[in-house]
């Protein structure tokens, strides 16, 4: 038996009876982690957890098949579960950052297929994922801001908007590496003159364990400082913000309008200005804690559609991939009973009590 992600053998539970057998397979995978969890299709959490990210862009496609089975197999080990045994459930509803483009879903879709973990398999964007965890519409607008930044739009008779996101070349701004890369790029400026005085120029050297911005400069150039711990640096820049710090200030201005752009194109686009959709905002960007940053993005929203209704979204993303599924096998809705059983049972405490692991662990 593996070890499950915290390091200790899991507690082994009785064998499931009929009543108790997997249906749904849920994974969310994001640029950092990736969560994954077994449900009953009524609504039981069998067993949950939180690893290393699996993203094909991240770690290839091999490496996202061989993290995601191990994560899969110590999931069914949580529940009790033979790890080996195929298939796992009826469906795996796979909700992942990257899936920008047909051919994503394509390569996925066959790689999920051949790992055997379900007959089915449902491949989508993890702004779908985050748009059924936030509302119970079934319609909406999703931003998800995480490293980068993707949004959705689903209106009432199913149409949908969607983006490439595929960063600076689609036009893209936004999310903690682009935030990070503002506030860096303002911090090294304040402290050659190039640009005003910001709280920056100290917080951010500092938080690298270096004395000032062009050490800093000078670290990442050379490879002692990766480049991609930049977004490192996005909840420095909200911390100034909050602190009056009016360079910082501006860059998260600058996010909000970002935010509102995506989703005021997605409103436009599927012409729901008078409807009033829940626009759900999720991803680690929209965790700070700025009231000033989410009333700019509320009131940009609400100049395009005044009855829309902003939702930060509290769930793990992964409870949208858990009713993605369950809403396919029941061709159509997840019933009432059934969602509210998910929202209760699927948590974030949950989630973490199986703390995240490197990918070391699964190769």
């Amino acid at each position: 038996m593996s070890p499950n992600v915290a390091g200790s053998r899991p507690t082994r539970t009785p064998a499931p009876t009929p009543a108790r057998t997997p249906a749904v397979l849920a994974v969310d995978v994001g640029n950092s982690k990736t969560d994954v969890a077994l449900l009953t299709a009524d609504g039981e959490v069998l067993g949950a957890l939180r690893g290393p990210t699996s993203s094909h862009q991240q770690v290839g496609p091999d490496g996202c098949f061989r993290i995601l089975a191990s994560l899969a197999g110590r999931t069914a080990e949580l529940a009790g579960l033979e790890p080996s045994v195929r298939p796992m459930a009826r469906i795996v509803a796979y909700c992942a950052a990257g899936v920008d483009l047909p051919g994503d879903e394509r390569l996925l879709t066959r790689g999920l297929r051949g790992l055997g973990l379900a007959p089915d398999q449902l491949v989508v964007n993890d702004c779908y994922g985050g748009l059924r965890a936030g509302t119970d519409r079934g319609w909406g607008v999703c931003v998800v801001s995480g490293m980068g930044m993707n949004c959705v739009g689903v209106a009432p008779d199913g149409r949908t908007a969607r983006f490439d996101a595929l960063g600076d070349v689609s036009g893209d701004w936004g999310g903690g590496d682009a935030v990070g890369q503002a506030g860096l790029a303002a911090a090294v400026r304040a402290g050659d003159g190039r640009g005003p005085d910001t709280i920056l120029a100290t917080t951010v050297p500092v938080h690298f364990g270096v004395a000032k911005p062009r050490s800093l400069t000078l670290a990442m150039h050379r490879g002692a400082i990766p480049t991609e711990r930049r977004h490192e640096i996005a909840p420095l820049v909200f911390e100034a913000a909050s602190r009056g710090d009016v360079v910082a200030r501006g860059i998260v201005d600058r996010m909000a309008d970002e935010a509102v752009a995506w989703a005021g194109a997605a409103i436009r686009r599927l012409r729901l200005e008078r409807l009033g959709p829940d626009v759900v905002l999720a991803g680690g960007i929209f965790r700070a804690q700025d009231a000033q940053f989410f009333a700019r993005i509320e009131s940009g929203i609400r100049a395009l559609a005044p009855s829309a209704r902003l939702v930060r979204l509290a769930a793990p993303p992964v409870v949208g991939s858990a009713l993605l599924g369950l809403d396919r096998l029941c061709e159509g809705s997840t019933p009432p009973d059934v969602e509210r059983r998910v929202r209760n049972e699927l948590t974030s405490e949950r989630i973490a009590a199986n703390r995240p692991a490197t990918a070391r662990e699964y190769r």
